[in-house]
């Protein structure tokens, strides 16, 4: 089982007062944390996936909200800061958890080839963990083929333009589908298995970006 409204509410909300969660109400974030969800149904990804991984979590969005939410999702919260993957241990124990959901602290660059991890989810979400080709390289690695990808999109006006078909076909990604409703939502799927050389070293997805 997953946390009670209440104590989801009570440890989102101390995330945002140790300043791992923006500003303001706790709500707007629980609906955009949820839309994560509504996108994969909207392109037809049976509901719930088996694993889960939220790709660097934060203050545990939307990894907290979709762990609660799918009572039968094994869910790893990846984030390379060590202070925050600290909140994320305490959070999972909060939220009653600790039995499905797991925390991983590192830099996803280098656990993308690790065994437990390449080829491993059967989805991956990035709330804000960075640029569209840094997001996908470092997501690719941990999608099983038939895996799919779920981004946040920016507001209007930053498009899909930001994507590279190219560049995701050398990971072996799909063209993104755009899925919109309150929130917006960029959906690709893993269509084979990502090459091993991705993702490449610690900070050259950032330094040296594929598209």
């Amino acid at each position: 089982m997953g946390a009670s409204p209440e104590v989801l509410q009570a440890t989102l909300t101390r995330a945002r007062n140790l300043g791992l969660l923006g500003p303001g109400p706790i709500e707007p974030h629980l609906r955009h944390a949820r839309g994560f969800a509504a996108a994969l149904r909207e392109a037809g990804v049976p509901d719930p996936p088996s694993r889960v991984l939220d790709l660097g979590s934060g203050g545990g969005l939307p990894g907290l909200v979709l762990a609660t939410d799918w009572p039968a999702a094994t869910v790893v919260l990846l984030d390379a800061g060590e202070r925050r993957a600290e909140f994320l241990r305490s959070a999972v124990v909060e939220c009653g958890l600790g039995d499905r959901v797991e925390v991983w602290a590192g830099r996803a660059e280098a656990i993308g080839h690790e065994a437990r991890a390449r080829g491993a989810f059967d989805v991956v979400v990035a709330r804000s963990f960075g640029p569209p080709p840094v997001t996908a390289e470092c997501a690719a690695p941990l999608l099983r083929t038939g895996g799919v990808l779920v981004v946040s999109a920016p507001p209007a006006g930053a498009g899909e333009d930001r994507w590279s078909v190219e560049g995701l076909f050398e990971l072996g990604l799909s063209a993104p589908a755009l899925v919109e409703g309150e929130f917006a939502y960029w959906v690709l799927e893993q269509n084979r298995p990502c090459p091993e050389r991705f993702a490449r070293r610690v900070g050259v997805p950032v330094k040296r970006p594929l598209f």
